[in-house]
């Protein structure tokens, strides 16, 4: 049960949901789970195919522009569509749908251990044809370009002609809702079709995006098995249709091979790119591809499974979130992942800071090889940071987008976009992180160093001295509901961080690479009072404390405000974005989401145990967790002070979040950082979990109603299995010889081999 996400539902609001939630991807192309035979007359639909990264440039609108406001953004393409398969039954051609005949039983899957989803249809036609039909779709974690659908038709009570009508479209738009911010609202039509044709019976399309002049292009083939058939084509201006007739007497399968390619990752002539790439596989049967595919995922369960014990539902959430995780990750340094990864268009297809406080961590932990990827995407961008930060007024250092494809500014609204300086941080802060886990040190020296000390620089900038104390005025933190203050907490200590990473790093360097950091030094004209400088701000940088509620407030006025009105706000009017104006918002006291307890969780050792308690109960009280990014960080700090059941309240409305469709718009894509926060809950909250200097620590706890549950984690090129359960901790060191950890306190060694018990 766990393994599968089933349904029946065949409502207009299910079908849009499940659009999103059986999307298939693999890092470089999505498919939404769209119906190959489409709807009923008049049903909506968000029919969707996305290349990671693949974007159009739209120019941004403004009553009044001011100076730096970004003149243009980055939106991701709803690409080229392959999905199509009609069938139509007899000589009157009865077109098979969902929505006209009877459907006699109907059963779909997605089957999160083996990479793939079906469809099983029992089907009657309004004149009583009988058939049993089985779709089956893939794209492929082995073969980067391919999306393959098998079409299986077997007779029942009908045996006759069948028609099948196989297509690939290029006339395609985005989805757009000028009611909702976290929808695009404008620009739909970003795609131009550029050539359609047939060469050898390979449909192909090439499209190109209006303005950033990106190809795309689709190539499709067909092998038809269990009956014969000669197959017509007709090319269009949009695309190109497969027609094929043939006597139905036995079953019969329709394998389609669709290789997406483009200008970003392909050199040369794509279409033909494709052609290669299609012919090679063209041999090759369905069973095949999901054998290939079945493997690449038994190696990723293999490192990340996480096993709950007493709760199906929690299971089957924390298995879905950690599969679309993977299916949406970025594998080259064109790409990261999205907010809503490759299942939807929500926030345009941007990346934001979650990749690196909500999502880094799993892969991480899991299948570092991913993290390192999601970090090379960042470094490849540094280029638009450095000079976002110029175009800033500052004279050096890197400010990284808040909203982003190709790095830069995506973000029209500033106030709660470009002065979140806190993201430079928390990408300074990731790098720092994965070289805790892994000790690649090769990695961060080429990569890192250069990140953080950039970063570093940008602080300098940025803030200033008074009364001794260094202080960061006009940022926003990541509480969206409270904009352009002083001070933020969050912001403060993370910068701290930044500069105080940064000058160890240039002192590792100096020990372990001098020559390497003398041409790094050299390259960036950086020198050692620089470095001081760094030392110095974090040494003395202001971190807002109230004597009086001992708590971090949240900004130098955060608790002059008045406490919003929770009392008196009706129910239909969260989230509040959706209903009241951002200044209105600002004059309150009211979090949208973690903000200070999200910096208590990432840098606990900044503040002792009480002002964190204290911290935590007083903002619980004030913030709404609109957005996705929040109930998961209270679950872990919940934790970390002893609620447990609290902690585990939080937990319950992350995990399943897309699945439930809690938030109301799933449709529009999943809720990614909320699937890293659901195994950062576990991970980080339920076992307590963290990257130390001098190791991993863990100070785990059980849910009361879990039996057990357990986890894996590859640190420095070790792994180690953790199951904690109702009776204690049983640990085991998997590969490596030697492990040191630190469990409620007490430092303990591990072997290979052998279990270690509490």
């Amino acid at each position: 049960m766990t393994w599968t996400l089933t349904s029946n539902e065949r409502t207009q609001d299910s079908l849009l949901l499940e659009e999103s939630l059986y999307s298939l991807g693999n890092g470089y192309l999505g498919i939404r789970g769209n119906f190959e035979e489409g709807y009923g007359e008049g049903m909506e639909s968000i029919r969707g195919a996305y290349q990671n990264a693949f974007h159009d440039i739209i120019e941004i609108p403004y009553g009044e522009k001011l100076f730096a406001f970004p003149e243009t953004q980055q939106k991701l393409v709803n690409v080229i569509d392959s999905q199509t398969v009609q069938i139509f039954f007899g000589e009157e051609e009865e077109r098979f749908s969902l929505f006209e005949g009877k459907v006699l039983s109907y059963n779909r899957q997605l089957h999160l251990d083996k990479g793939y989803a079906d469809r099983v249809i029992h089907w009657q036609s309004p004149a009583g044809k009988e058939v049993k039909l089985t779709f089956r779709r893939l794209v492929s974690f082995f073969y980067r370009e391919l999306f393959v659908i098998e079409t299986m038709i077997e007779p029942v009570n009908f045996f006759g002609k069948v028609k099948i009508l196989s297509s690939i479209n290029g006339n395609i738009a985005n989805y757009v809702n000028p009611n909702d911010p976290r929808v695009g609202s404008g620009h739909a039509k970003m795609l131009s079709v550029k050539e359609t044709g047939i060469s050898q019976e390979i449909l192909y399309t090439l499209n190109e995006t209006f303005v950033s002049k990106l190809q795309t292009s689709c190539v499709s083939t067909h092998h038809l098995s269990g009956a014969e058939g000669v197959p017509e084509f007709v090319k269009k201006d949009s695309g190109v249709e497969m027609v094929i007739d043939f006597q139905l007497s036995g079953p019969v399968k329709l394998t389609k091979w669709n290789v997406y390619t483009d200008n970003l990752r392909h050199e040369g002539n794509i279409v033909e790119q494709g052609m290669g790439i299609i012919q090679n596989l063209r041999d090759k049967t369905f069973d095949q591809i999901l054998e290939l595919q079945t493997e690449y995922m038994e190696g990723f369960w293999e490192g990340s499974d996480i096993i709950i014990r007493g709760d199906d539902n929690l299971q089957e959430g924390i298995r879905f979130n950690l599969f679309q995780l993977l299916q949406s990750t970025g594998r080259d340094k064109y790409s990261n992942i999205s907010a809503k990864g490759l299942s939807g268009e929500g926030y345009e297809g941007h990346y934001f800071w979650d990749t690196e406080i909500y999502i880094l961590p799993v892969f991480m932990l899991s299948h570092p090889d991913l993290a390192k990827q999601l970090l090379r995407y960042r470094y490849s961008i540094l280029d638009h940071a450095r000079a976002r930060a110029k175009e800033m007024g500052h004279k050096q250092g890197a400010l990284f987008p808040w909203r982003t494809i190709s790095g830069g500014e995506s973000s029209s609204y500033f106030p709660a976009g470009t002065a979140q300086y806190h993201i430079s941080a928390d990408i300074a802060y990731s790098y720092v992180q994965y070289y805790l886990a892994t000790e690649d040190r090769d990695f961060i020296m080429e990569y890192g160093a250069e990140v953080l000390f950039e970063t570093a620089r940008l602080w300098l900038e940025v803030g200033h001295y008074h009364e001794g104390l260094f202080k960061i005025d006009a940022v926003t933190g990541p509480d969206e509901y409270t904009c352009i203050i002083n001070n933020n907490y969050y912001t403060n200590v993370m910068a701290k961080y930044n500069l105080q990473w940064a000058a160890k790093m240039y002192k590792m360097m100096l020990d372990k690479e001098p020559e390497q950091l003398a041409q790094l030094a050299d390259r960036l004209k950086l020198s050692t009072a620089e470095v001081s400088s760094w030392e110095k701000a974090g040494q003395n940088i202001y971190l807002p404390y109230d004597k009086e509620l001992k708590i971090n407030p949240q900004d130098d006025s955060f608790l002059k405000k008045a406490v919003w009105d929770f009392d008196h706000t009706p129910k239909d009017h969260y989230p509040l974005l959706l209903h009241y104006h951002p200044l209105t918002l600002y004059r309150y006291q009211v979090c949208k989401q973690a903000d200070t307890v999200l910096a208590h969780f990432l840098l606990e050792e900044e503040q002792d145990f009480e002002t964190i308690k204290n911290s935590f109960s007083y903002y619980e009280r004030i913030t709404t967790h609109d957005s996705s990014l929040s109930s998961c960080i209270f679950s872990i700090m919940a934790a970390k002070i002893g609620d447990y059941k609290k902690a585990y309240e939080y937990f319950i409305e992350t995990a399943r979040l897309d699945l439930d469709n809690t938030h109301g718009n799933t449709k529009d894509g999943l809720h990614m950082a909320n699937m890293g926060g659901t195994w950062m809950s576990i991970v980080y909250g339920f076992a307590g979990l963290r990257l130390k200097e001098n190791g991993i620590v863990l100070n785990p706890s059980i849910p009361e109603n879990w039996s057990q549950y357990g986890f894996k984690v590859k640190y420095k090129g070790m792994r180690l299995d953790i199951l904690i359960s109702q009776a204690g901790v049983k640990l085991e060191l998997v590969a490596g010889e030697e492990l040191t950890l630190y469990l409620n306190g007490e430092k303990i060694t591990l072997r290979s081999g052998k279990e270690y018990v509490s």
